[in-house]
Formats: C-alpha cells, structure tokens, sequence
C-alpha cells in the first residue's frame, strides 16, 4: 500500500514526485491496443497516464451499466499498473473531451425544463447512481489500496460554465462516498475568473493550457495556496472540425519551448499523448458563431498519430524528459501492420425506405417530438407524414430541429437544411409542390455530434422538439422512426433500390491476416460506415478528413463486411481500403496550408 500527498509538492510515499504525464482515452482505443499504447508512453519517460470516464456509454439508457470490453476502465488501468505508470482519472461526470455532449447521457435531456451541472435534484440524482457502480470499478485500484490511481478530478473545466461551489464541494463529497481515498484535483483555464469560478475547497486547482507556461503558472500559483504547480491539459495540438481547410497542426518548436518550461517549473499531463478516434456517432461539436461537429478522427496532431505511429514530437519530447527524469527501454510487445486490402466493387445496395420497418420500430404520435423522447441518443431519426392527393406545400418552416434534416416529398430529395437554415422558412408561392397519389412527407433529421462546451449544453435536443409548419401551421400526425443504426445486420439487400435516395451499400473482402488500414470513400457523399456491424464512424466529403481508421482488430481472418450508409444519393460503384491515412491537407505553423 502507498500514500500519495499534496503539500508544497506531489509526494509519493513521502518523497517527492514529479508528474510526467499522458493523455489516453481508453473509450478512443480499441482495447486490444491499450497496452502498445501505454507501453509507448512508458518509453517516452511519462511516469503517469490520465483518463476521462465517458458516462454516457457506461450508463447508455438509466441504471444500464456497461464495464465490459472497450469499456473495462478497470482493465485499462491494471495494465499501466503492470507496467508501472501511475494514474490520473477524470470522471466528470461531464468532461468536455470534443466528446459527443461532453460525456453526459443524452437520455438526461429527456425531461423538459432538465438543468445540468448544478445541484438540481434529478440530474443529482443519476449522479450519485452513476457514481456509485462506477467507483466499484475504481476505488480498489486506488495507491492507498495496491493500485495506481494517484489523483482523481472534480467535475471539468467548471470555472468555464459556473461558480456553483456547492455543487463542486458536493462533487467532491459524492466521490468520497463511493470510496475515493487519494487527493483530489480541479482543471480550469488558467485566468482568474476561470480559476476562481471553478476553485473548490477540497482540491489542488490545476490549468489547461499550450503555451506561455511561465506566465500561466504566475497566475495558477495565485490559487494554489503554495500547492504544486501543474498543467493538467498542455495542449500539442487540436481537434479538427468538419468543412475546415486543413487538418491542425501545431509548432513543434514552441511545442518544445513550453514543454520543457512545464516540466522544469512544474508537473505537466500531455492533452493529447494519443488522441484516437471517435468511432460511432461519438464526436462532439462546438458552437459559436454555427455549428462546428469534429470529424471522426481525433487525431489532435497528438504525441502519436490516431494509428499509434510514433511521430518527431514523440522523439523531441523524449529528449527533454531524459534531462529531467530516467527514460526506461521499453519493448514493444503489440505487433502492428498497416496493409492496403485494395479496390472493392459494390456487391448490394438497398434503400432506406425499403428496410426502414426493419431496422426501425416507428413511434405514432400527433406531435413529433424530439430523438430524446423516442429514448434514442445518436445517430438519425426520420419523421414520416402522410397527405391527401391534391395537398398544396407552399411554405415551410421548422421549429426547434437540430442540426441537420434533409426533406423528401413523395420520396423525392427536395431540401437539406442544416444548423441555421433550420430557422428559416421557405415560401414556394412561385413553385408549390402538388401532392399526387404517394402522400409521404419525410424528414430525416441526423445528430451530427451535441456540443461539448458551453452553456448550449442544455440546448442539445436533436432531430424535431418543436414540430414542422405547413402553410403557417403546425402539422399533427407522425410516424417517428429512431435510426441508432446499430442493427445493420438486419438489412435486406435484396430489396428494392432508389437512386438518388439515402440508402445502405454492401462491400465485403477476404482478409488473410488482420491490418490497420484506412477506408477511403472517394465517390460518396454523407454517412457513416460499418465493418463486420462495428461503426466505424462518419465521412463528409466536404473534409479535411478523407479516411476512416480501420484497427486491425476489426478485420477478421477470411471474409469481412463493410456497410455505408449514405444520406445524400451521392455513391460510387467501388471503396478502397489503403494502406496510409489521409486526414487531410496539414497547415504550417503560420496557417498557411503545407
């Protein structure tokens, strides 16, 4: 058993101990690569791995707990046991982390008039039921117990969001009560509002940021009553959001600058060591100014790429922790290919319509009402009318519809609007559509992501919350199908195919041993894709990101499936799988395009 203690310092059973540390998240990783993973941390001298907890795929519908698989957090942190690294977990129970609603169940947003991230008793509640099975998973792992778990965190960036210090000390108290025994920390931006507004009584308050290290450390040491010093998120890099011109990238050499200053004036965690990839429907999004989903990849130009490639920021990074703590020799014991498998031609395809009441069980209703009501929490929802012959459309108008819904009447294509568009109303006085003897008016509406950050997140309802007006009135009777997509084995492709129309496309090949690879959709439009049932994540033509990640242990020896899915009719006869990533154009440190 070990004690670990802040005073003026960190201090591991009683002597001091600097904080190296990386950022991966186990939920990004496919778990038969944490070890490389972590192995490669350990050679690059970090002596620490730091966590976020995703609650929302751990408790995906209320007390349904998943701890098993990609999610054995458990598992993730015996194995940097095994190899030694300490450990630092976040919980949240929100974490921001470019993660779709920052981690929190979209089932929260069920409820109208819901508030989050303060002491409001219903969301309190799920809390502490969460809390409570999650730390069966932690508290034995603790160093007060054999384990390696040093720190825990209280909530996230909380100074960004609210000055609530009940609901932080309340927090705190919880995670004591569920059994955690070591110090605690808070992360906020490193500026005093921040600083003040997220501070809690109960914990060192630590900063998140990527440069002016000294400057930033003045200002955090302000709030540290003489505790240590430490950069919680030192940022290399960062997210890439879809329709931007490059894949960002950061300057290495000030990248290096201000690593070595963190590492020589405090203790540092690397935000990100290994980024991975938002597989599924899993990435957030921001809004400002509009809406901003992130693509698939969170590559984050980390210390390694999405791949687990070990980049010149690892070997830069590697030699300034050598002048400061001993770098061991580590041996890699993952064996990694990447492997191009090559051209495949189309072998089925089928419509959405056609499967629609196969994949889907539809919710009949007088209002449509909003993908958290049906009990869904990603992927599309389509809202289905039906009119008489001679029906007349001469307006149209959306209330409350999030983030993006593309409009077929009579199942022809006849508008896509997204974000801000959706607040519009159309008037087609000088060309209204005449209903003939297919009445059916759809709405596909799909969640590109809940933002992550910010006040907005109570905002977050995606598909129809408000109802659609024909004509200036609100439209009454729906048949709502949920579309999670996490069903694709039920397809039938020997059904009817429209083109043009959003609809499934089948590929398969034979593999005859398992590589990462990447899956270029050079061709096609919109979607999301599948390997052998397990979703890969989405693609937009628009970029920067051009192919999806494919872990070798997705293949399987012999034959494997991949399904697409594509909303905007757009699909070529053929797929690649290549052998090298392409995450579009990099920007050089200027921002000029490479």
């Amino acid at each position: 058993m070990s004690t670990f203690e802040i005073k003026d310092n960190f201090y591991l059973d009683g002597e001091p101990f600097k904080i190296i540390s990386g950022g991966i998240h186990y939920f990004r990783v496919v778990p038969e690569y944490w070890r490389d993973r972590l192995e490669k941390l350990k050679a690059m001298g970090c002596n620490t791995v730091e966590t976020y907890v995703c609650w929302n795929l751990h408790e995906p519908t209320p007390g349904e707990f998943h701890f098993d698989g990609g999610l054995d957090i458990a598992r993730f942190i015996e194995i940097a046991g095994e190899l030694g690294l300490k450990v630092i977990v976040r919980p949240g129970p929100f974490i921001c982390a470019e993660w779709e609603f920052g981690g929190l169940p979209a089932w929260l947003l069920k409820e109208d008039g819901a508030r989050l991230r303060g002491l409001y008793e219903p969301y309190m509640s799920h809390v502490r039921s969460y809390f409570k099975e999650l730390f069966k998973h932690l508290t034995h792992l603790q160093v007060t117990k054999g384990g390696p778990i040093i720190l825990f965190q209280i909530e996230n960036e909380y100074g960004y969001y609210g000055d609530d210090k009940e609901y932080l000390m309340e927090m705190g108290k919880l995670m004591r009560d569920c059994g955690a025994e070591v110090p605690f920390v808070t992360s906020d931006g490193p500026w005093d509002d921040a600083l003040e507004c997220g501070k809690c009584d109960m914990a060192l308050p630590t900063g998140n940021f990527g440069s002016h290290v000294k400057e930033q450390f003045d200002t955090l040491s302000q709030y540290t009553n003489g505790g240590p010093l430490m950069c919680m998120e030192f940022w290399v890099g960062w997210f890439d959001s879809w329709g931007r011109d490059n894949h960002s990238t950061s300057d290495l050499e000030a990248n290096k600058r201000d690593f070595d200053d963190a590492i020589r004036l405090g203790h540092i965690n690397i935000y990100m060591f290994h980024g991975g990839t938002n597989f599924g429907f899993t990435n957030g999004s921001n809004y400002y100014a509009r809406l901003e989903p992130d693509v698939t990849s969170y590559d984050y130009d980390a210390v390694l790429t999405e791949w687990g490639d070990i980049t010149p920021k690892y070997e830069a990074f590697k030699e300034i922790i050598k002048k400061y703590a001993p770098v061991p020799e580590v041996e890699f014991t993952t064996k990694i290919e990447k492997g191009a498998y090559g051209t495949l031609e189309c072998e089925g395809r089928v419509s959405l319509n056609s499967v629609l009441d196969d994949i889907s069980t539809p919710t009949c209703g007088k209002d449509a009402v909003s993908m958290e009501k049906l009990g869904q929490n990603f992927g599309y929802t389509l809202y289905r009318a039906s009119f008489p012959k001679g029906k007349v459309i001469g307006k149209l108008a959306f209330s409350k519809v999030n983030d993006r819904a593309i409009v077929f009447m009579e199942g022809n294509r006849f508008g896509t609007y997204y974000d801000r568009e959706l607040l519009e109303e159309y008037d087609f006085k000088r060309h209204p559509y005449v209903y003939g003897d297919d009445g059916d008016f759809d709405v596909l509406t799909e969640n590109m992501g809940r933002v992550n950050f910010s006040y907005k997140i109570e905002q977050q309802r995606k598909g129809i919350d408000g109802g659609v007006l024909i004509n200036g009135h609100y439209h009454t009777g729906w048949k709502m199908y949920p579309l999670p997509l996490d069903n694709v084995d039920k397809i039938d492709f020997n059904k009817p195919y429209q083109s043009g129309s959003p609809a499934f496309y089948k590929f398969g090949f034979n593999a005859y041993k398992a590589m990462d690879t990447f899956l270029d959709l050079e061709g096609f439009g919109k979607g999301c894709a599948f390997i052998n049932g397990f979703n890969l994540g989405r693609y937009w033509e628009i970029g920067p990101q051009k192919r999806l990640y494919i872990p070798a242990p997705l293949i399987k020896e012999g034959h494997n499936e991949i399904i697409i899915f594509e909303t905007e009719g757009k699909a070529a006869r053929t797929i690649s799988l290549m052998a090298e990533p392409d995450l579009g154009p990099r920007a050089l440190p200027d921002g000029r395009p490479e």
